[in-house]
């Protein structure tokens, strides 16, 4: 459970956040997650997303930067099972997932363009921690996101309404 709403966090930080232009959908278990930004950059191939969900997450977020292609899935429920598994707070991604229905079941924080059922090949292609833009926003690595039902916000810095 969370003690912020993005709404609130705009509020109490004007001046610190950006805010996602509204094209997101959330997808996972977990309606508001939030956490430290991880940047992965690939275009149809989630070798990387994989690899990454298999190492401890430490409540980061993974911001997946897929160029918003709709034609292959960078997340399905193996995957967002791992990344449940190694304590990952969520993904966000700038593409499709699949496995729709086992996502909203997983404790796990996922927003995405759409969903499409067919995967990804896997040839080890992408960037990994650098900064990615997509939907008016620059996610920097070590940067924060959160995301809820009403939208995506990023800031320099960890935001907190209760100090």
């Amino acid at each position: 459970m969370t003690n912020w709403t993005t709404p609130d966090l705009c509020d109490a930080f004007p001046d610190d956040v950006q805010v996602l232009q509204p094209m997101l959908r959330n997808f996972g278990g977990n309606h508001s997650f939030g956490g430290e930004i991880v940047t992965i950059k690939c275009h149809e191939d989630n070798s990387l997303v994989k690899e990454q969900a298999s190492l401890p997450g430490r409540g980061r977020v993974m911001v997946v930067d897929g160029g918003g292609s709709l034609r292959k899935a960078l997340l399905g429920d193996m995957i967002a099972e791992a990344a449940v598994k190694n304590g990952w707070a969520g993904l966000i991604i700038y593409g499709c997932v699949r496995d729709v229905d086992a996502l909203a079941e997983l404790p796990l924080g996922v927003q995405a363009l759409a969903s499409i059922p067919l995967k990804t090949e896997k040839r080890g292609i992408g960037d990994f921690n650098r900064s990615v833009s997509f939907g008016g926003v620059t996610f920097e690595p070590g940067a924060f996101v959160y995301a809820d039902n009403n939208g995506v916000i990023v800031a320099p810095k960890v935001l907190s309404l209760t100090e």
